[in-house]
C-alpha cells in the first residue's frame, strides 16, 4: 500500500470494496428487479481496462478484498480479462481476496477460469432447491443449469457459499431441506431478509419480508445453535449447527442493524460509488477517471467520498411499510 488508508468518519478502516460490472442479468428474480428492465446503455458502463484502474486505485489505497458482482456478473462478455488482471495484485500480496457473488447460471462455463485467476470462494444466489418455484422466482432461471454450475466449482476447487433470501409463503417450508442439502455438500449457509431495493413492478416488500429471528427460531427447533465470534469484516453475524457442524450465517438488516463494523462501499458499473447500501448518497468516480491520465484526481474523489461515509442505514419494515426504501435497482448497485 503506497498511499494512506481510507478511514471513515466513525474511525472504521475501509478495506472491502463490492464492484458489480454490470447491472444486467440472464434473471428477472422477483425480489431483485422488474420482469422487463431497462438495463443501462453500454457506452455508460466503465470499459473492463476502467474497472481495472478503479480497482488498482483502491487496492492502492487499503482495500484487501474484492467482491465481483452484477447483475450477473459473468455474463460481462470477455469479463475473464478482468479477472486474470487482478490476479496480479492477489500475487503481489496487496490483495488478500478475489471472490464473486454470482447466481450460477454460468459457472460451468467459467469456474476452472475463476480458480486459474486465484478466486478461491464464490457465493451462489439459490433460493429453492424446487423447480417449478426456481422458475417461478427468477422467473427466466433454471434450476439444473445452476446446480451443474455448483457442481463445476466444487470440482474445480472453489469454496461454494450459497445466499438465500428469506421470502415469506414461498421458500419457509424448505429451510430445513436447503440447511440439510448444504450440510451434505460441505457448503456454508447464509440467510438474507429481503431489502427495499428498487420498483419491483408491483412485488409487495413487506408480504415478502420473513424475519430472521422467525427463520432462526425455526432452525432451533431441530439444531443446536451455537453463536460464533467468527467475523468476515461483512453484515452476516454467523452460528455452528452442532448436529451437522455446519456454519449459517445471517444478515439481518432490518431485524438488526449491522453497521457499526461496516467496512465496505459499492461501486457500480458506471463508477458511481455508495458509502452505503442504504442510503442515496453516491460519489461519481467515473469523471475525475476519464478527467485524467493521472489517478491523482480519483485518489482525491475516492478519499472525499469516504469522507462522507454515514454511521449506517434506515431499513425498517416495523410499521408494515418499507420505510428507508432507496430508488435504485440491488442490480444496479451490485448484490
Amino acid at each position: 500500500m503506497s498511499t494512506p488508508p481510507l478511514i471513515d468518519p466513525f474511525a472504521r478502516a475501509i478495506t472491502y470494496l463490492r464492484v458489480s460490472v454490470t447491472d444486467r442479468c440472464d434473471f428477472r428474480c422477483v425480489y431483485c428487479m422488474a420482469e422487463n428492465m431497462t438495463f443501462l446503455p453500454k457506452k455508460e458502463l466503465l470499459t473492463l481496462e476502467e474497472l481495472d484502474r478503479m480497482c488498482s486505485a483502491f487496492v492502492r489505497m487499503g482495500v484487501e478484498k474484492l467482491r465481483i458482482t452484477g447483475g450477473e456478473p459473468l455474463v460481462r462478455r470477455d469479463i475473464m480479462t478482468f479477472f486474470r488482471s487482478m490476479t496480479r495484485h492477489l500475487e503481489s500480496g496487496a490483495l488478500k481476496e478475489l471472490t464473486v457473488t454470482t447466481n450460477g447460471s454460468q459457472l460451468a462455463r467459467f469456474a476452472d477460469d475463476l480458480f486459474d485467476a486465484g478466486v478461491r470462494r464464490i457465493n451462489v444466489s439459490l433460493d429453492t432447491l424446487d423447480e417449478d418455484k426456481f422458475a417461478r422466482v427468477t422467473r427466466w432461471g433454471r434450476l439444473p443449469q445452476v446446480l451443474k454450475g455448483i457442481d463445476a466449482a466444487q470440482k474445480a476447487g472453489l469454496r461454494v457459499k450459497i445466499n438465500v433470501v428469506a421470502l415469506k409463503g414461498f421458500n419457509e417450508d424448505e429451510l430445513f431441506r436447503l440447511t440439510e442439502w448444504c450440510a451434505e455438500r460441505d457448503m456454508d449457509l447464509t440467510f438474507i431478509e429481503v431489502m427495499p431495493m428498487g420498483d419491483l413492478g408491483g412485488e409487495d416488500r413487506v408480504g415478502q419480508y420473513w424475519s430472521l429471528k422467525d427463520l432462526r427460531g425455526q432452525l432451533r427447533e431441530r439444531y443446536t445453535l451455537t453463536d460464533l465470534d467468527y467475523r468476515t469484516g461483512g453484515p452476516a453475524r454467523y452460528v455452528r449447527l452442532e448436529e451437522t457442524g455446519q456454519q449459517v450465517g445471517f444478515i439481518t438488516p432490518l431485524t438488526h442493524n449491522f453497521c457499526e463494523s461496516c467496512n465496505r462501499v459499492r461501486l457500480t458499473c458506471t463508477g458511481e460509488l455508495y458509502m452505503c447500501l442504504g442510503q442515496e448518497d453516491m460519489a461519481d468516480l467515473r469523471a475525475p477517471l476519464r478527467a485524467s491520465e493521472s489517478d491523482a484526481p480519483l485518489e482525491d474523489a475516492i478519499r472525499a467520498a469516504i469522507g462522507r461515509k454515514p454511521k449506517g442505514h434506515d431499513f425498517d419494515y416495523s410499521r408494515q411499510r418499507a420505510d428507508g426504501q432507496v430508488s435504485r435497482h440491488m442490480s444496479h448497485t451490485g448484490g
